[in-house]
């Protein structure tokens, strides 16, 4: 018997998670999705994973772009992560932006962000994980957005 995938839902809900938006751009055009299911790989070579949906839009976007950026979310970036995380077009504007290397967009106002290029996609239920080699980054200041048991969460402040 199949284990419960609401339960599954529910135990892994409890895990908290960074939030991220993954961008791609390049010749099927612009799109990003908020991902959580996101993951450091390897060092040697860097590479990092995504799980994507396979009935989200954003997975023809990046099987065609054959690349992505994933842009660390900051506490005060929830209405973006909201944003991207509804489904149909995905709307841009109003959020400062730059080129990333290999063309998808990069948030400059995020916590930092790794730029990768597709180096394999493997399916994985009812999701395909897209496994990118990091080509850029960089890192800024900040608090993370976090989400945990099917909400937003901040960092509690440090102990004394």
């Amino acid at each position: 018997m199949p284990f419960d995938s609401k339960k599954q839902r529910m135990i892994m809900g409890r895990f908290a998670t960074g939030v991220t938006v993954v961008t791609t751009d390049g010749p099927a055009g612009p799109h990003g999705l908020t991902a959580n299911a996101v993951a450091s790989l390897s060092l040697e070579p860097p590479l990092v994973l995504v799980a994507v949906d396979r009935r989200a839009a954003s997975l023809e976007f990046m099987r065609a772009n054959r690349c992505f950026a994933v842009n660390l979310l900051r506490v005060d970036q929830e209405a973006i992560s909201a944003r991207f995380a509804r489904p149909g077009p995905k709307d841009f504007s109003g959020i400062a932006l730059r080129p990333a290397a290999t063309g998808a967009a990069v948030f400059a106002e995020s916590l930092g962000y790794v730029d990768c290029r597709v180096v394999d996609i493997l399916p994985g239920g009812d999701h395909d994980i897209f496994i990118g080699e990091i080509v850029a980054g960089d890192v800024h200041d900040g608090d993370p957005l976090l989400y945990y048991a099917g909400g937003y969460r901040r960092l509690a402040p440090p102990h004394a």
